[in-house]
Order: structure tokens, then sequence, then C-alpha cells
């Protein structure tokens, strides 16, 4: 197959524009909608999980694997697909990731039986681990680095941010109004459109050679990061202590100890170690593993409250975190101009500090709490601030990369984030857990809620402080005068 010019090295428009052109704007499309469809895909199922229950007659620990199984899935393959883009070129991963996602949200969609669903839900995230860094690096190969490029990364952020926050909302509506399954076969006719659109819009692209993967590398990490998240996984049923915790847990420290080994000897190895010497790579996804661990717990912790605290329904829960999913896209979307103002360290910083303030308010939840003051605006203020730190963040990383390794650090970024997410999630739980020790008294399960929101406030105040000695000072491009 032909390969056609690098899409990293356009010919027109000087590298310090912008504006992103109109021919490039397809693109963009493209890769942001299926940043969508995966991020969208990690919560849209929450709400439709009892419907699902009743219909294919799951079991509880079924139920908990139809999320599980495309979490874990998405987190361990990442890396690979992340280093794939780089080296088979970013347009093939992009049609092959969407097109397997694609077919499996149909097969799950269409599932007959309990396992049918698990299998289609393990699919997904295996095509959404492939996807995901395909899409950043496609959108940065196509936009030239410099304002332009900071803009499309901030449009970027703010789709998938939109995508994790209005997946209770869109689960919601779709299970009301049609039934479970739309909220899986809904990925069909996207996922159609978008890979025509692809095909023909998307110039073929790769940073890397031909040369092989390295599969004992890609097993070693995929199945020690599998492994440390069924461990994760397994603390909110089984606690830390437990056999069925602590094995898989020790298991896949193990592999990934194992993996760097492995990394540190090979030719040709599927995560270079020397990315992570340099400083803005590895600052930053650090830091968006501690971000991570908190905002993505948020939505869970927000839902539950609404629902089983002041007594909602699944679509009106949605409805509530309209301002706070709206709020996400508002923050990716501004943070690209402040941070010609203020650098990407700063602006980083500053976001993460008013998303700790907003979980701390948050944290002053009651069982008679106003929606105004225990879900609207504390909402607003977690998720604002966490859009405005997340597009920093991400430009960070991925201005420290060398051009063959832009996959990898893009696989990287969310690698960090959906592993930071898992890792949140199941120690907040088992936070408001202890804290509520088995009663079922809504004031003593809201003070567990409570409890968890402050603990996630106190490890993005950790966060600040790594970011603040960490993280370099790396000011945003700023734009030059147009010479006539």
């Amino acid at each position: 197959m032909a390969v056609m010019p690098d899409v990293s090295a356009p010919a027109a428009a000087p590298p310090t524009t912008s504006r992103i052109r109109p021919s490039t704007w397809a693109v963009v499309l493209a890769a942001c909608t299926g940043q969508f469809l995966v991020v969208l895909d990690v919560s849209v199922v929450n709400v439709a999980l009892p419907s699902m229950r009743a219909d294919l007659g799951l079991s509880a620990a079924g139920l908990q694997w139809v999320v599980n199984a495309y979490s874990i899935a998405f987190a361990g393959f990442m890396l690979l697909g992340g280093r794939a883009a780089d080296i088979y070129g970013r347009k093939l991963m992009f049609l092959v990731g969407l097109g397997l996602f694609t077919a499996a949200s149909l097969a799950g969609g269409l599932a007959q039986e309990g396992w049918q669903l698990l299998a289609a839900r393990a699919v997904q995230g295996l095509g959404a681990a492939v996807l995901a860094p395909a899409t950043l690096t496609i959108l940065t190969a196509a936009v030239p680095e410099g304002p332009a490029r900071t803009k499309a990364i901030g449009t970027w952020m703010a789709v998938g941010a939109g995508g994790g926050a209005a997946g209770g909302l869109i689960g919601g509506v779709l299970t009301d109004t049609l039934s479970w399954r739309w909220v899986l076969l809904i990925n069909v006719p996207i996922g159609a459109l978008v890979l025509i659109a692809a095909a023909l819009r998307i110039a073929e692209g790769r940073a890397g050679d031909r040369r092989r993967i390295d599969l004992l590398g890609a097993v070693l990490v995929t199945a020690g990061l599998a492994a440390v998240a069924y461990g994760i996984v397994q603390t909110e049923v089984e606690g830390w202590t437990a056999a069925a915790t602590l094995v898989p847990l020790l298991s896949g420290l193990a592999l990934l100890a194992a993996f760097v080994l492995v990394e540190a000897r090979t030719a040709v190895p599927l995560i270079p170690l020397r990315v992570f010497s340099v400083r803005a790579v590895s600052s930053a996804n650090v830091s968006m593993l501690l971000m991570g661990s908190a905002t993505f717990s948020m939505w869970y912790f927000m839902t539950v409250y609404a629902q089983n605290i002041l007594g909602y329904t699944p679509l009106q829960a949605g409805l509530a975190l309209i301002p706070t999913s709206a709020a996400v896209v508002i923050g990716s979307k501004l943070a690209p101009r402040l941070m010609v103002r203020t650098g990407a360290k700063a602006l980083a910083v500053a976001g993460v500090l008013i998303t700790a303030a907003g979980f701390g308010w948050q944290s002053t939840m009651g069982v008679d709490g106003s929606y105004l003051t225990a879900i609207c605006l504390p909402g607003v203020l977690m998720m604002a601030g966490a859009g405005l730190a997340s597009t920093p963040l991400a430009t960070l990383a991925t201005s420290g990369a060398e051009p063959g390794d832009a996959g990898l650090v893009s696989g990287l970024v969310n690698t960090s984030r959906t592993m930071g997410g898992a890792l949140g999630l199941a120690v907040l739980s088992t936070v408001a857990a202890a804290r509520t020790a088995g009663s079922g008294d809504t004031a003593e399960i809201t003070a567990g809620y409570a409890m968890a929101f402050r603990t996630a406030s106190g490890v993005l105040l950790a966060g600040v402080i790594v970011m603040l000695l960490w993280l370099p000072n790396h000011r945003g491009p700023r734009r030059r005068p147009v010479r006539h």
C-alpha cells in the first residue's frame, strides 16, 4: 500500500498560526469523535445496569464486570495501541480500533446471554485501547505545533471530557426511552460514519519504521496492568487483604517489574525507558494519574448521592449533572487561551487547586442538601478546574516527546488517566465503606460519601505539590506578528 506523505509536515500555513485550516477540521472532528466514543463508554452503561441484569439474568458479580471488562481491557492494552500507531500507521490503527469498537458495540447490543455481553465489552475495551492513542497522534500530526495545535488539543480534551460527563445523561435517556441495548447500539451508526470519513479524509502517517513490535514487552505490560486493574477492582468486594485482591495485585507488580527488565535489555523496546527521563513526560503523567484518581470517582459518587440520598431517578441524576458536564468542556476550551498568558505549569496548578476547592465544598454534603449547593455549584467548580488542568498536562507530555514516540506518549497520557481513575475509585469506595461501616442509615452513608470527597481533596493537594516541584516551566506558544 502506498503511504501518503506524513500529515505532520503540511506544506501550507505557517507553523505558528492560531487558526485550524477548514480542510483540517474534518481530521480534528474524526479524531475527537473517536475520543468521545471511547470515553463515553466508560460511564454510559452505569444507569442501564439494572435493566441488563433483568434481561440477561446476570449475577451481581457479572453485573460488575459489564463495567470492569471494558475498563481493564482499555487500560491494559492502551500502551500497545500507542506504539502500534507509531509503527504501523496512525490512520490504520485508528480504523482498526474504531472498526473493532463498532463491531463489539453491535455484538453487545444484540447479546442474548450474559457472557456474550461481557465478551463484547472486553473487545470494546481492546478496540478503545487501539483507537484512543491514535486519535491524539492523528490530531497532533494534522495540526502544526503552535497555538493552532494547542487549540486542537483543547478541543480534543473538551470532547473527551464531555464524553465522560455525558455518559450518565445519555445512558439515562436511551434506557428510559428505548432500551438498555441502545446504550451500545448508538455507537454503531456513529462509528460507521466516522470510519467512512476517516478513510476518506485522514492521510496515513507513521513516526517510526516497520520494525516488529516488542511482543514480550507487550504481553508483560498488558498482563501486568490488567492484573493490577483486576486486583484494584476486587478491593471493593473482597477488601485489600483478601487473597483475591493480593494475588492479582502482587502478580501484576511482578509482571511490570519483569517488563522493566525486558525493556532495559531488548534492542527494540515497546516503551523506550528513555522517555521517562524526559521531565515533561514523566511529571505530566504522574500529575495526570493523581488528578484522574480523584475526578473519575466524582461522577460515581455524585450519581449515587443524587439517587440513593436525594431520591433522584437515573434520568434526573443525569440532568442534574449537565452544568457540571458543561463546566469541564468550557474549562478545556478556555485552557489554550489562558496557557498563552500563564504558561502550562501555572495553569495546571491553578486548575487542580480549583478542583480541590470543589471537592472540599462537596465534602460538606448532607442528607437534605439542596441541588444548588450540594450538587450544582461544587460540581461546576470541580470539573471547571479539571478542564483547565487537563489540557496543559496533555500538552506538556506530548510536547516533550520525540516524533517517533508520539503515539507511545499519547497512550501513556490516557493510561495514566484511566489507571488513576480505576485506582482512585477503588480506594475512595473503600474509604467511604469504612466510614459507613455497613450502616444502612442515610446519614451514615452520606458521611461515607463526604469522607471520600475529603480524601480526594487531599490527593489533589498532594498533586499540586508534585506539580510545583516537578513540572517544567513551559509557557504556551505565543503568536508571532504577521509581516506584510
